[in-house]
């Protein structure tokens, strides 16, 4: 039976009990006067039949009427307001706010009293999108966020859903909310809630260290800026240590900060000092998190630390979910003073005094340098007379040439492990300490990484995101010249006299040299002076040497890129090789992105290789382009002159976000 008919047999229902209430009221008044006309006279039967008639169908008439109002008023409470009856239909249509029932096809069947008035006039059978700009889905009521906000009339309203079922078909009942008034407190909440920033100098002193007399005015103009800076959101700035800054400011204003991609770094990089006429620069750490003003400060340290592992000379701002960089654009400076690398070598010793053994490894297909900052870790582990073991890929070409330079050492025997060996080693307390990377998806073993409690990070790479368990010690130099140069540092302030092997310091040096291109960039005071300490232990390049020889295949092989070499932008380099590839290339894809930088008005190159489902690109740079910023957006990392990346993907695929990422680059704002 339709609902039509339903509706229309529940009318004549109404009407037929109305009817059986006033049949014996009828039946009094007919008798009534049918006697009175015959006790007055026989002939009066027509008279008295007359007022019979009429009286019935005076009763009958006010029947209907009575019978339907009644109809009308059960109707309209529970046809129109389906199966919304009696006190709470009196409230949902009472209410100062909007309430409307759908039916299945969103077609609005009854609305309270508020919506009538608003519309003044019938909003019954209009569309509820049209109406409310509101979505329903069958299976959806219920499920969606209790903040939906759905606009109406100027204001804005939170939606309350109910499905609702009458015999076979289905209603919504929706009840709206004001909630116009507690958004603009929340978002006036939001607006005024406070920002902490540190802010600190990168190079100034080191700059100006022998220019005593301008150190002032350049900090002076420093401070100026900051301060301005400040002033413009009418924040307040601090000044608590010489060179070091705290701002605090509304969180509104941080929108503007991020548009403009932290400007006040370009404004004081104009500032230029020294005879070479080298930039100052700044590093900010912004915490945008939710907590207490001391929860708020501590992120705002991690983000500092953040921007100085990265090189200095940019922002990082730390939200609660992520974590995004500005800025990185110039090279960082290396500073003079072994200070921290003291303050580690005695901390780490430390550490390794305590453990119950010690783990060390590099990255994932490892490089000269990872191997010999690892060597140079597992001496320091022999002098502090704990157990330890390195783990290596013993399949990789580079490794292999590094072994020969240990077989028959017994201090060395059994110390290198593969992955799975390592894992079985971990212990509650296991010391891993990991070196020349510091993302843990490129550690040799990403699984030891996660399994272990204790970790050690010492790296020259650009810090690329937060870590996911914080390491005891995080010594990450992205100046310096490579890891096995911090790993001389540290063993320079630990180690006794001549205590360092020949072969250790071979493999050192061989690290350094490697990261240096024979010390012709990337160098300072104290990449010069950890390579004259090596050589105080014996450490000789022409024992080295065979370490950087090529056979005829690689060759042959390096030959294959220069098939495809493409001058990107007239000043960006890139060089393809996919055709049949194997692990050998990835090594030579580096020695070609290095040879690429020799030609005429290239100032970065990219050398891409496709092994297996991977594509393998390294980058390199003559100190004026930034390819670690360029890598990041395709998942890579390094340091500012020399960059690498993975990706999963075909090598066309990958050469179009390459060349976005350098489009993004030369030109952010596009």
């Amino acid at each position: 039976m339709s609902k039509k008919n339903l509706l229309n047999n529940k009318k004549k229902s109404h009407k037929l009990r109305a009817l059986c209430v006033f049949a014996p009221i009828w039946a009094v008044l007919v008798f009534a006067a049918t006697a009175y006309a015959i006790s007055i006279n026989p002939k009066d039967y027509l008279i008295g039949g007359g007022i019979g008639i009429l009286l019935y169908l005076s009763v009958l008439l006010i029947t209907v009427l009575v019978g339907g109002r009644l109809d009308s008023k059960r109707e309209n409470k529970k046809s129109s307001g389906i199966m919304i009856t009696g006190v709470m239909y009196e409230k949902i249509n009472s209410m100062k706010e909007p309430a409307v029932l759908c039916d299945s096809s969103y077609k609005i069947v009854w609305a309270n009293r508020f919506v009538h008035e608003t519309y003044q006039g019938t909003v019954i059978g209009a569309s509820l999108q049209l109406l409310f700009d509101y979505h329903i889905k069958d299976g959806e009521i219920g499920k969606r966020p209790k903040d939906t906000i759905v606009p109406y009339k100027g204001k804005n309203y939170i939606v309350d859903e109910e499905a609702l079922k009458d015999y076979d078909k289905s209603y919504y009942l929706l009840t709206l909310r004001d909630t116009t008034e507690l958004l603009n407190l929340k978002q006036q909440m939001r607006d005024e809630d406070k920002v902490v920033a540190y802010i600190i100098v990168d190079n100034l002193e080191d700059l100006l260290q022998f220019e005593q007399e301008r150190y002032r005015a350049a900090a002076n103009q420093v401070e100026s800026y900051i301060r301005e800076w400040g002033k413009s959101v009418g924040g307040l700035v601090k000044e608590y240590e010489r060179d070091k800054y705290m701002f605090i400011f509304e969180a509104q204003h941080l929108d503007k900060f991020l548009a403009n991609k932290f400007e006040i770094l370009d404004q004081i990089r104009d500032i230029r000092v020294g005879s070479g006429n080298i930039p100052v620069t700044v590093s900010i750490g912004v915490a945008k998190v939710t907590g207490s003003m001391e929860e708020r400060e501590n992120a705002a340290h991690i983000a500092l630390d953040m921007a100085l592992q990265r090189g200095g000379d940019q922002a990082v701002v730390k939200f609660d979910d992520k974590i995004e960089f500005f800025g990185g654009r110039t090279n960082a400076v290396q500073r003079r003073t072994k200070v921290r690398a003291r303050v580690v070598a005695n901390e780490l010793i430390s550490l390794m005094a305590k453990a119950g053994n010690v783990l060390i490894m590099g990255h994932r297909f490892p490089d000269y340098d990872a191997f010999g900052a690892s060597i140079g870790i597992a001496r320091l582990a022999m002098l502090c007379g704990v157990r330890f073991n390195v783990v290596t890929n013993f399949k990789d070409v580079n490794i292999k040439k590094c072994m020969k330079f240990f077989e028959g050492d017994d201090a060395y025997k059994g110390v290198f492990v593969d992955a799975a060996k390592g894992l079985d080693l971990v212990r509650s307390d296991t010391l891993l300490v990991v070196v020349d990377v510091n993302n843990i998806q490129m550690f040799e073993s990403e699984h030891i990484a996660r399994n272990v409690k204790d970790i050690v990070i010492i790296d020259h790479h650009r810090k690329t995101a937060e870590f996911e368990k914080e390491p005891l010690i995080s010594y990450i130099e992205p100046a310096s010249s490579s890891a096995s140069e911090l790993v001389t540092e540290i063993l320079e302030q630990s180690l006794p006299l001549n205590a360092l092997q020949q072969n250790e310091a071979n493999m050192l040096y061989a690290g350094i040299v490697l990261d240096t291109k024979q010390f012709s960039k990337g160098t300072g005071t104290k990449t010069y002076a950890a390579a004259m300490h090596l050589r105080d232990n014996n450490a000789s390049y022409e024992t080295i040497q065979d370490l950087f020889k090529t056979n005829i295949k690689e060759y042959r092989q390096e030959s294959l890129f220069g098939e495809k070499i493409e001058i990107y932008r007239n000043c960006m380099a890139i060089a393809l090789n996919d055709k049949g590839a194997d692990g050998s290339d990835r090594i030579l894809a580096a020695r070609v992105a290095d040879n690429l930088l020799m030609i005429e008005d290239v100032v970065a190159s990219f050398a891409l290789v496709q092994i297996d489902n991977v594509v393998h690109i390294s980058a390199r740079s003559n100190g004026t382009v930034n390819v670690q910023l360029i890598l990041e957006s395709l998942n890579g990392g390094g340091r500012f002159d020399a960059a690498g990346a993975q990706v999963k993907d075909t090598i066309a695929s990958t050469l179009i976000r390459l060349k976005e990422a350098i489009d993004e680059y030369i030109n952010p704002e596009v």
